[in-house]
């Protein structure tokens, strides 16, 4: 390709570079695995400022998904856990995922359903913005629920 973005048809490598100089541009490898490897006649400080452009506007289109936790007990009283349930709302409007985590300490384990209970009834609070992501489940010495927010 020459400097006008024209195709120069297959060329020697040679005769590319000379024309290059004559132009006063760059010669610059653009597929290097197709056959014959494709080059073309222009700036290669403004091809690299385009192609980090490029990226830089691919990685803002990009969404990432923060996960917050709010973590709780079996003992946690109602109005500590409506701070907490409040905090796991506004997060999920703001997109945000939230984990809410049961922790179990020394005999509490052997109550697993009042826990289970717990993250129901959180569930079924946020039920207006969120939607179980992952049922309630049992990992080690805690219970967990995922929450993603709903879809508009």
């Amino acid at each position: 390709m020459d400097e006008n973005g024209e195709n120069a048809g297959i060329v020697d490598i040679a005769y590319a570079l000379h024309r290059a100089e004559d132009v006063g541009l760059d010669l610059v490898e653009i597929a290097p695995n197709a056959n014959p490897p494709v080059v073309k006649i222009i700036n290669y400080s403004k091809f690299l400022y385009d192609k980090e452009k490029k990226e830089r506007e691919a990685r803002k289109a990009q969404t990432k998904v923060e996960i917050k936790e709010i973590r709780l007990r079996p003992k946690t009283g109602d109005h500590h856990r409506g701070f907490k349930v409040k905090d796991a709302r506004r997060w999920l409007k703001d997109g945000m995922k939230v984990r809410v985590t049961v922790r179990f300490r020394g005999r509490e384990i052997t109550y697993p359903e009042l826990a289970l209970e717990d993250l129901r009834e959180i569930a079924e609070e946020l039920a207006d913005v969120a939607d179980v992501e992952q049922a309630p489940n049992m990992e080690g010495r805690s219970m967990f629920m995922m929450l993603a927010p709903k879809k508009n």
